[in-house]
This record gives structure tokens, C-alpha cells and sequence, in this order.
């Protein structure tokens, strides 16, 4: 089971030994790392600049298509419910297999280490849009200059920040755990696998380099970048824009046109409202797919004490007026 970042503010004082790093570069990034960090920004957004004029001159099969929207998928849940909803916030108990599975899609999505992403957005949610928020998009102020200078920040700028967020103090609970901090310092590892599935699968359907070729391009580069910059958005954009219909001592906004690429994610204003709630979408209409997932997880008894929105509870985090809630 995970804590809540309530919950660990305490766990630093009562630490006496010194944890074992859950990444290669323990809490600082190296150059190296932070040229690696470049090329997996740059080659994969390139890849889908190019894929329009790719699409439309040559299209891409359905073999391309399919492991580019299975891979994707698989990845993004990886991240809403495993990084996010399990490690971050505790919003349900998930049996040991499970654990581990939520674990290895997270890190397929190629969003860093566990233990750094979740130690990242425990101390968000401490300083959310206040100063020591690793990534908010007024960072530099209200004026339309600053918040665009803050939007490109929070939605990419903030990872090359050489300030990062101490591992020991934000995620104690998942370094102490031998077999997540292995998948976390093993970040390489499941990077080079969600890479290489897609164009093995490719040129093993196709019997052809060819066809490993345009499943490394659609269902790996591709892939890569979308779900890099869907999930950059909840930072940056859900931060700035979109309606908030419960009380929160932030900016969060729930942005609609979102919600199906992000699995359910950009329903953020209720997320701030109330972190350990296993469902974002909790008003009619608002598709939430990892909160569905979770469900049937916890009908298969995969997981258990999931933490479900209660009507009492929403109510108390309502805004009084409709005018505050446009």
C-alpha cells in the first residue's frame, strides 16, 4: 500500500538510516541525463511533425495504427493508475502482481523513473501554483508574457530545472520497497522494451524490415511523443484553463478535450479537490477509463479499499455559486 502525500510530510523526521537511491542519478540530473532527456523530447516530437505528411502521402497501415493505440494505452494507464493514482496517492491497495505490473507500464511510457515521478508530483500537489511547485504555469506571474513564459515551464521547461525533488523526503515508502526501487533504477531497461516491442512485432506480422521500419516510427516515436505531451498538458494547460466546479486552493481546471487521451486525467479540478479519489470524472458525462480499469481490477480482486468519490464528500467540496464554477 502507498501513503498519501498528507501522510509523508511526517515520514522524513522519523528517518534515521539513509535509503538506497531509486535512480541511477540519485535527486540530481547529470548532463548526461540531461542530453538523454533532450534527444527523448526532441527525435519523438519530430516523428509526429512528420507523421501528417506521412499519413497523408503514404497512410499507415492498420498494423501501425494498432500497436501505436495498444502501446499508447498501455503506457498511459501505466501512468494515471500506476504512477498516479496507486504510487502518488494511495487511492486503492493493489495485490503484489499487480503492484509490480502498474509499475512496468508506467515506466514503458518513458516518463523518467518511478520513484522520481512520483516524488515530482507529491511535492506539486504540497505547493501546487505556490512557490516550490517543480511545475506551475504561473511560476513567473499573471501577465500574458509570464504566463507563457510559465506554460512552456510547466509543460517542458521545469525537467531541465537542475533544483530536483528529494527522493528520500517525497517517497520513502517506494524506495524501501526492494522490488519498486529496482523497476525504478531498471528505468533504461523498460525504456529500450517499449521501444523495441512495436517494431518486433512489426517486422514479425510483416516478415519484413520494412514493416519493423513504420512500427518503430508510428508505434514507438510517435507514440512516445503524443503521450508525452498529453500528460505535459495536465501541468500545463489543465493548470491555466478549464472550468472548476470544486474548491481547491489552486488553479487546476477540468479540460474536456482532454479526457480520452489522457485517460481520464484532465478532469483535474476534482483530482486537487480531492487527491486520493480513484475516479477524476466524477460529474455526468466526464469519461474517466482508469477509473473503469480500477473498477474491474477491484471486481477480479486485483485491488481492494479503493477509494470511490461519495456523494457527502463531493458535496462539502462544491463551489456555492455556478458564476465560480464557469
Amino acid at each position: 500500500m502507498t501513503a498519501s502525500p498528507d501522510v509523508l510530510e511526517d515520514a522524513p523526521k522519523a528517518q534515521e538510516a539513509p535509503l538506497p537511491s531509486a535512480t541511477l542519478g540519485g535527486d540530481s540530473k547529470r548532463s548526461v541525463e540531461q542530453i538523454t532527456l533532450l534527444l527523448f523530447i526532441t527525435v519523438p516530437f519530430l516523428a509526429l511533425v512528420a507523421a501528417v505528411p506521412l499519413a497523408w502521402g503514404w497512410g499507415v497501415s492498420w498494423l501501425d495504427l494498432g500497436l501505436m493505440v495498444a502501446m499508447y494505452f498501455i503506457g498511459c494507464h501505466g501512468i494515471t493508475i500506476g504512477f498516479h493514482r496507486y504510487f502518488t496517492h494511495g487511492s486503492f491497495k493493489a495485490k503484489r502482481p499487480l503492484r509490480i505490473a502498474l509499475a512496468i507500464m508506467g515506466s514503458m511510457a518513458v516518463e523518467g523513473p518511478l520513484v522520481r515521478w512520483v516524488a515530482d508530483h507529491r511535492r506539486h500537489h504540497r505547493f501546487s501554483d505556490a512557490e516550490g511547485d517543480p511545475h506551475s504555469p504561473w511560476r513567473f506571474g499573471e501577465t500574458l508574457p509570464a504566463l507563457m513564459k510559465g506554460l512552456w515551464w510547466a509543460h517542458v521547461g521545469w525537467m531541465f530545472d537542475g533544483e530536483q525533488t528529494p527522493q528520500h523526503k517525497y517517497a520513502p515508502d517506494l524506495i524501501k520497497d526492494p522490488a519498486i526501487r529496482a523497476i525504478s533504477r531498471q528505468f533504461v531497461l523498460w525504456t529500450a522494451v517499449s521501444l523495441l516491442v512495436p517494431p518486433l512485432v512489426g517486422g514479425l506480422a510483416t516478415w519484413s524490415w520494412q514493416g519493423a521500419a513504420t512500427a518503430f516510427f508510428w508505434g514507438s516515436l510517435v507514440r512516445v511523443a503524443l503521450l508525452h505531451h498529453v500528460t505535459w498538458s495536465i501541468n500545463s494547460i489543465c493548470h491555466a484553463v478549464g472550468k472548476r466546479p470544486f474548491k481547491s486552493r489552486d488553479r487546476s481546471g477540468n479540460v474536456w478535450w482532454l479526457a480520452i487521451l489522457s485517460c481520464g486525467e484532465s478532469w483535474h479540478n476534482l483530482h486537487h479537490a480531492d487527491p486520493t479519489s480513484a475516479r477524476h470524472g466524477v460529474l455526468k458525462g466526464q469519461l474517466d477509463s482508469s477509473a473503469r480499469l480500477i473498477r474491474w481490477f477491484e471486481q477480479a480482486g486485483w485491488a481492494s479499499d479503493v477509494r470511490w468519490p461519495k456523494a457527502d464528500r463531493l458535496d462539502s467540496r462544491r463551489k456555492e455559486s455556478a458564476a465560480e464554477a464557469a
